[in-house]
């Protein structure tokens, strides 16, 4: 058993692992920080040049996503292949209720911004590789231990375990985060007894820069602009929710099957469906932390909460948290504490819980609000709808969630703050 030490130890070198500790880097220099990464690293595998593929994952950006990524210096490399969404359109299939969203009403460029969660991480680990962060790859966090000092954190490589001596440990491994049990966060569960199809699908019409939130009997179905950053195409990213024996009749389904079953349940906004690429899929489950801290510990990303992918908050409300918790680790540094005292964590928590309590409500609402067939229950959707489409109050707010724009900056000029808009 070998020792090292560090500062800050990030288990999981994924998305949210990998965003903190570039902005550790950009904001707190002094801070010696370790990434944890389960897949090998080297500079020499990552490619010259990234060439997009028909059936990329990706992910929703909010245009306060954006601003953070300004920040740290990512986003013009990040932007190269950003698809922007320039519109949102809400609808209740099969009833007049609707709103929608121009992003010129709100003098932007983009409500957000559909971006694949490859070119993501390669353009982070770029800028990574480029900063004193060390990663130790192939190798995976097993457990941690309390000290006087901080915490002693065992990790395994190959068939050799390490201890490592940091202040703190950032629990960044995923939504089915092992680690997170073992150390003993109680994470609550609630299934929606749904799951998600994910694919890229082709349309015969245009989608103009437009996201679409379909809300129909079946479940909310989003359907996203995807595909080149400068031209409208026909491309755009799907999600599906469908009950367990819906998904396994779509994926036993041939290609004109699945086209014809999307076209019922989305309509004819985009024209025909030509085309549905390579499907995902997993089952739909609220997963949150009340308590994600602990002295020495703190969980972010998936391994604090996984949302329902319809409303595309899940992501974006990691990253304002990832602000918050480097804003706290800079000030650590400055004031001389530890990273993993409590009294820094709680203070994160504090200032992050409010953005976490709220987005996580907003998420779940949604979900609950649409899923009801009951008539009384979808006249009172329709007026809602009609309500934010026509009342500037209303809208604005929904249009601040739906931007991610009411959580906390990055913090290279300074403290960090909230947009408003």
């Amino acid at each position: 058993m070998k020792h090292s030490d560090t500062d800050v130890i990030i288990a999981g070198g994924g998305l949210a692992g990998a965003t903190l500790a570039l902005t550790l880097a950009r904001v707190a220099p002094g801070l010696k920080v370790t990434v944890v990464e389960a897949f090998p690293l080297s500079a020499d595998a990552l490619p010259d040049s990234y060439q997009p593929s028909y059936d990329a994952r990706s992910t929703a950006l909010a245009w306060g996503s954006r601003l953070i990524f300004e920040e740290l210096g990512l986003w013009s490399r990040l932007s190269e292949y950003a698809t922007p969404i320039q519109h949102i359109h809400v609808s209740d299939r099969g009833r007049f209720g609707a709103t929608r969203l121009n992003a010129k009403e709100y003098e932007q460029q983009a409500l957000g911004y559909v971006v694949d969660n490859r070119w993501m991480g390669l353009c982070l680990m770029r800028e990574l590789l480029e900063t004193n962060t060390q990663w130790l790859a192939p190798a995976e966090v097993i457990d941690m231990t309390p000290t006087g000092q901080g915490v002693s954190v065992s990790v395994k490589s190959e068939d050799e375990i390490n201890t490592v001596a940091a202040q703190c440990l950032v629990v960044a491994d995923g939504g089915r985060s092992g680690l997170r049990e073992k150390l003993g966060f109680q994470a609550s569960h609630h299934s929606y007894d749904q799951n998600a199809l994910i694919a890229n699908v082709t349309t015969s019409d245009s989608h103009e820069f437009s996201a679409y939130e379909r809300f129909t009997d079946a479940g909310p179905m989003a359907l996203l602009p995807h595909g080149s950053p400068f031209r409208a195409g026909h491309q755009s990213a799907l999600v599906w929710t469908l009950s367990n024996s819906e998904l396994e009749e779509v994926l036993a389904m041939t290609q004109s099957e699945k086209c014809q079953r999307l076209q019922e349940r989305f309509g004819w906004r985009l024209g025909r469906f030509t085309h549905t690429g390579e499907c995902s899929h997993y089952p739909l489950i609220l997963t949150t932390v009340d308590e994600p801290i602990r002295p020495g510990a703190v969980l972010v990303g998936n391994a604090a909460h996984a949302l329902h992918p319809v409303a595309g908050q899940g992501f974006n409300l990691a990253l304002r948290g990832l602000m918050t918790l480097a804003e706290q680790f800079r000030l650590a540094a400055e004031q001389g504490q530890s990273a993993g005292s409590f009294q820094i964590l709680r203070r994160y928590h504090q200032l992050h819980r409010p953005d976490w309590q709220q987005t996580v409500q907003f998420s779940d609402s949604l979900i609950r609000i649409f899923g009801h067939s009951l008539a009384p229950v979808a006249a009172a959707r329709d007026a809602g709808l009609i309500g934010l489409d026509l009342l500037p109050g209303a809208k604005r707010l929904f249009a601040r969630k739906a931007m991610g724009t009411g959580g906390r900056r990055a913090i290279i000029n300074g403290p960090a703050s909230s947009d408003q808009i």
